[in-house]
């Protein structure tokens, strides 16, 4: 675990997927879900090349047929240490015979934690090393704790979008896989009380660039958590049926395949695509407090 102290926040990352795995303040207050294997065994893991799910499991390049989980491989692979400072560090993880054979592109993707003050700025870059154009998804999946939920008691929390609304929400867990529909969603004033019921077609998917910032409220509507992006897409996901004390947040340069896709992986809904030589970067941020 590799640490990044300063007066406000201590927090640790995993080098096995780049992964932030606690976020401590001053007080050593705990903010990140700490991946018990009862509910859910991971805390923040990365999602790359893809988000979501595949529909059967597969995508298509020129025409060959490719298997691959949900989420991508990368969340599941050990990273380098690039380089570390006071306020930051930097993992890399470089395409190799083993992600080829997967995904055949070459490719770089390392990933920066910088603390400034009560926040972490997480930084992606990918680049693309290979003589043809490449194809990617990428997101986020951090998983923080609810506040006030004492244990034994109904999930249920608070959470604040920066749009009033109403929003408008992808419909649909087809074979983990989504629909053309969208079904509108209303808020109080921006604030959605959320319960375990609200999850039970898996997570809520706004894109469409609708929003850009969720902020986790405790009883008294004091902010605990903001998360800040400017992601095309953005989930709010925590298990069903678990009564599971957390709640991801998550920010997303991608999403599912549409039920029954049976297209080219460069033409899914919400790609990136990348020139050789090509760099693709962007940030998200977790404030606290």
């Amino acid at each position: 675990m590799i640490q990044l102290q300063n007066d406000r926040l201590c927090i640790g990352i995993s080098p096995m997927g780049a992964e932030l795995q606690s976020i401590k303040d001053n007080s050593g207050h705990e903010y990140m879900w700490q991946a018990d294997p009862q509910f859910w065994p991971r805390h923040s893991p990365i999602l790359f090349p893809i988000v979501c799910g595949l529909w059967k499991n597969r995508f298509r390049i020129n025409g060959d047929e490719y298997p691959m989980s949900r989420h991508g491989f990368a969340r599941d692979m050990e990273f380098s240490l690039l380089k570390q400072k006071n306020d930051r560090v930097t993992f890399v993880l470089e395409s190799n015979d083993e992600t080829y054979r997967k995904y055949p592109f070459h490719f770089m993707l390392s990933v920066t934690y910088r603390l400034e003050n009560n926040k972490i700025h997480i930084i992606w870059h990918v680049h693309n090393t290979d003589t043809r154009e490449i194809h990617f998804q990428i997101g986020a999946h951090p998983a923080f704790n609810i506040p006030d939920l004492q244990p034994g008691e109904p999930m249920h929390g608070r959470l604040l979008f920066d749009n009033k609304g109403p929003l408008r929400r992808i419909v649909g867990n087809i074979e983990g896989c989504i629909s053309h529909e969208h079904s509108v969603m209303h808020t109080e004033n921006g604030i959605w009380n959320y319960r375990e019921e609200d999850f039970k077609e898996d997570s809520l998917q706004f894109d469409e660039c609708q929003l850009h910032q969720i902020a986790i409220l405790d009883k008294t509507d004091k902010r605990i958590v903001t998360v800040d992006f400017k992601t095309p897409c953005v989930a709010v996901w925590s298990p069903y049926g678990k009564n599971a004390p957390f709640i991801c947040i998550e920010p997303w340069y991608g999403v599912s395949d549409h039920a029954e896709y049976g297209g080219e992986f460069c033409d899914k809904y919400l790609m990136n695509h990348l020139l050789p030589g090509g760099s693709f970067l962007s940030e998200y941020s977790i404030t606290i407090g």
